[in-house]
């Protein structure tokens, strides 16, 4: 077995609450971005007319709920990530590209709603090319729950960490050239640059 076939049903990010609770600001800001004018998001009657018990978040939230900063505290990577990312990196594969994520919802977040995340190592290709460059596929399964520990939803998360094709260096740009007079009057090319 190799090293990355080890890390098949590993967890990799144990469970991590997010940092806010489900709040309207974040919705209208998410909805406005999105231009997404559903009423559920941010009109308290209207989504309890439509049977909710109040404002709902879009689905497409989810995973922002659990979002870490642009500044994470130390320590909140899991070290089963760390470790993954080292392994992946000491191969060469320093570049990454999400390839595809796929979401199966549970139930509606609501305004108050604590929402953690666990990871967890579904597979991880054997090395592949690519027209990016030779890499593997790895494939993690996201669990999101409630303060309650109820899954919300589950998202399948794909990504490609590759060791990027060796590109011809471009080429330079010609300097741009204005022509210049002297304080004799002649005149002269001078190189200004770009």
């Amino acid at each position: 077995m190799t090293a990355y076939e080890d890390f098949a049903g590993r967890e990799i990010v144990p469970p991590r609450e997010g940092p806010d609770p489900v709040n309207v600001p974040m919705i209208r800001h998410w909805a406005e971005a999105m231009g997404d004018r559903n009423p559920v998001y941010l009109d308290d009657d209207a989504a309890r007319a439509t049977g909710r018990p109040g404002i709902v978040a879009p689905a497409s939230m989810t995973q922002a709920w659990t979002m870490r900063g642009y500044a994470p505290a130390p320590g909140t990577g899991g070290t089963g990530a760390e470790e993954l990312n080292a392994l992946l990196e000491k191969d060469g594969f320093t570049s990454v590209v999400a390839t595809d994520s796929e979401f199966e919802f549970h139930r509606e977040l609501v305004v108050g709603d604590r929402v953690s995340v666990r990871e967890v190592v579904e597979s991880i290709s054997p090395e592949k090319s690519t027209a990016l460059g030779v890499g593997r596929f790895v494939t993690t399964v996201r669990t999101y729950t409630d303060q309650d520990g109820e899954v919300v939803a589950v998202q399948r998360w794909r990504l490609l960490r590759f060791r990027p094709e060796n590109q011809a260096p471009k080429a330079l740009r010609p300097r741009r050239r204005s022509i210049g007079t002297t304080r004799s009057g002649s005149r002269r090319r001078v190189s200004t640059g770009w």
